[in-house]
């Protein structure tokens, strides 16, 4: 690794006022690209159905994807997700692996990292002016994460590279938008623009910031093909605000068709960053008002989960009381990340992160606070309506993978293959516990985010994102279903109308409840098991909980989770060292609940989570499948628990006193 002291400081410094200047605003122009005309969808249903998704997906146009030996292009990935095969890297002196998804997908979208989409091509091309920069010959190194490539979106001064790019950075951005136009091509071929609507596809693209040291990403969704010329990436807006504030300026407000949404990803390594409550630049309550509602319109949904882990919620942080969640201990990947031994079971706290770690801090203020957790989000803006009138953390829930192999939806625990080419191509590098290796063991599957929709298209979809009817899972095909109101009926399970009841009676996940005072707000909670394939079997239901979250006058955040369906002490489990589960769980559940402990002159933010019975995480399965001689110790002492209980998350209900 680098040393440390030629890396972290001076490019920091170096890079201001370098480079080339931001774009005029005019390259983000509309544009409607050759695009098919859609029919409607013959299958229409008005209580909607559960579609299943992965809209967070990178190819070999991510440099971070390309520079570990992954070819897949965004058609391929495409193909991948609704049921092709694709060809993944082997191993060292191993031919290529044919990959395969056992269920396709409803829907995906390709987001291939704004940032370096020109730059790679023009890296790539000998013919280029560009081709012999000093920076392309980082690119060309092979190091997926070189510093050279980290710095450029990390430093808060950073910009295109003069020499590759020229002085107005106008070679890079042009070659960017015909690497762009190729993207929008790949998913315009797969979308099924057809009545059977079978297949749908997003173009996107990932807004990859890591300003100072922390994850602040962000997915950017497009309901059709009619999008800006060129991605806006982090060297051309330095604030999320400013990603916003474009999106917003000439998409969304732009009376072209052109509408979008951004989700926010990996608050856990966010260092606090993601939700916290600032508003730099904004002198007036105001101004905070108005960035606020600009945060609300364009980020409805966040991404709870994916490979980097689970961002939900983390015992032990300070100002959170209520005491502790067990289940909050899921997939923890920033312990691994922010700890200096792997393996110890030291406290966290260190500022450095994961592969980075010799090399690149976390800048302050704290690397683990609230703010880094969805959960504690969505508290925190119920302070913030208070304060402001908005509340600029009212986001659904989704989850995705964060795949660099290109291939959407692969997140059985049985068969994983690896979410980053050449560095995680065989087993034995998937399950070690070694920050040398980029793919280790501390990274997971990932997700997959469902929408309840009333068809597979575009509209649909892109409308059950804006108006939050979505859910994350942690893999599983778990279908969760959440209302809430004040008139739902104690046997509305019982009917076979029951949907259609919760529907009439009360609000779906991802709204609010009426403004209506009664002694307590009524909740129908269900879900339905993945049942898997034959090939692959799913794992039961074990319980249904419903999360609530609430904060004080004095600003501390309070959390109560309650179990409200199946059973927590129903003695499943499952052995690690064969892997067999034991014990029974359910197939449905499905309960009408009443919050026994509510206080109508208090916000309150509710959310379900549908927990399955405990199962071998990867790792577990994939030691056994090595020969017992060739395991490493992790097989034996692994850092993260090997036995998981996967789950899913459903989006909130809100509740807000009248007046």
């Amino acid at each position: 690794m680098r040393n440390p002291a030629a890396l972290v400081i001076f490019p920091l410094v170096a890079m201001a006022g370098c480079g080339a200047e931001p774009p005029p605003e005019s390259v983000f122009a509309v544009q409607s690209y050759a695009q098919q005309v859609s029919v409607p969808c013959a299958d229409v249903q008005p209580e909607r159905r559960a579609l299943w998704g992965d809209l967070h997906v990178h190819t070999s146009l991510s440099s971070d994807a390309w520079n570990f030996g992954v070819q897949v292009m965004p058609s391929d990935a495409y193909r991948y997700a609704f049921g092709g095969a694709v060809n993944l890297p082997g191993g060292v002196g191993e031919p290529e692996r044919e990959v395969r998804l056992e269920r396709p997908l409803d829907f995906a979208a390709v987001t291939d990292h704004a940032e370096f989409l020109g730059e790679q091509a023009i890296c790539n091309d000998p013919q280029s002016p560009g081709y012999a920069s000093g920076f392309c010959e980082v690119m060309r190194s092979g190091e997926g994460r070189a510093p050279a490539l980290v710095m450029r979106i990390m430093s808060p001064f950073s910009s295109r590279d003069v020499d590759t790019c020229e002085a107005d950075g106008e070679r890079c951005g042009q070659r960017a938008e015909r690497v762009w136009e190729s993207t929008i091509a790949a998913a315009e071929a797969h979308q099924d623009h057809s009545s059977h609507c079978e297949r749908t596809t997003f173009v996107a693209y990932e807004y990859s910031s890591f300003r100072m040291g922390s994850n602040l990403h962000r997915n950017v969704i497009f309901r059709n093909a009619t999008v800006p010329q060129r991605p806006i990436s982090y060297l051309e807006a330095h604030r999320e605000w400013d990603l916003w504030r474009l999106l917003e300026t000439h998409c969304n407000d732009s009376d072209t068709g052109c509408e979008s949404l951004a989700i926010p990803h990996n608050s856990n390594i966010s260092n606090g960053r993601m939700f916290a409550v600032d508003y730099p630049g904004a002198s007036s309550i105001d101004e905070q008002v108005q960035r606020a509602a600009l945060r609300a319109r364009l980020e409805p949904v966040v991404e709870i989960m994916q490979h980097k882990g689970d961002s939900e919620c983390r015992n032990g942080l300070a100002g959170v009381l209520g005491g502790e969640d067990e289940l909050c201990n899921f997939e923890k990947f920033e312990g691994f990340a922010f700890t200096s031994t792997v393996g110890e079971n030291e406290e966290v706290g260190s500022c450095y992160a994961g592969p980075l770690a010799d090399w690149v801090p976390h800048l302050g203020p704290d690397c683990l606070t609230r703010n880094s957790y969805v959960r504690y989000a969505l508290i925190e803006g119920l302070k913030e309506e208070q304060r402001l009138g908005v509340n600029p953390f009212k986001v659904g829930l989704s989850a995705s993978t964060d795949t660099h192999n290109g291939i959407p939806g692969a997140v059985n625990e049985r068969n994983f293959p690896g979410h980053l080419g050449e560095a995680d191509s065989s087993a034995l590098q998937r399950v070690q516990f070694d920050r040398a290796i980029p793919g280790n063991a501390s990274n997971g599957p990932g997700g997959i985010i469902g929408v309840w929709a009333e068809s597979n298209s575009r509209d649909s979809i892109f409308d059950a994102l804006k108006r939050r009817e979505v859910f994350g899972t942690s893999g599983p095909r778990i279908q969760p279903r959440f209302f809430g109101g004040w008139d739902i009926h104690a046997d509305t399970c019982e009917s076979p109308q029951r949907i259609a009841l919760a529907y009439e009676t009360g609000v779906a996940m991802g709204q609010d409840l009426p403004p209506k005072q009664a002694s307590e707000p009524v909740f129908l909670v269900a879900a339905a098991a993945d049942p898997g394939t034959d090939a692959l079997p799913g794992v039961p239901l074990q319980r249904l909980q419903v999360v609530k979250g609430w904060a004080d006058a004095q600003g501390n955040h309070h959390q109560r989770v309650f179990d409200v369906a199946g059973n927590p002490n129903n003695g499943a489990s499952v052995d690690p060292a064969d892997c067999r589960p034991k014990g029974e769980g359910f197939a449905q559940l499905c309960a009408v609940w009443r919050d026994p402990e509510f206080d109508a002159g208090t916000s309150a933010v509710y959310y379900l989570r549908a927990v399955e019975n405990p199962s071998c995480r990867y790792t577990a399965h994939q030691c056994l499948q090595l020969p017992e001689d060739e395991r490493p110790a992790d097989c034996d002492s692994p850092f993260m628990d090997p036995v998981i209980q996967e789950r899913a998350w459903s989006s909130p209900i809100w509740y807000t006193p009248a007046g």
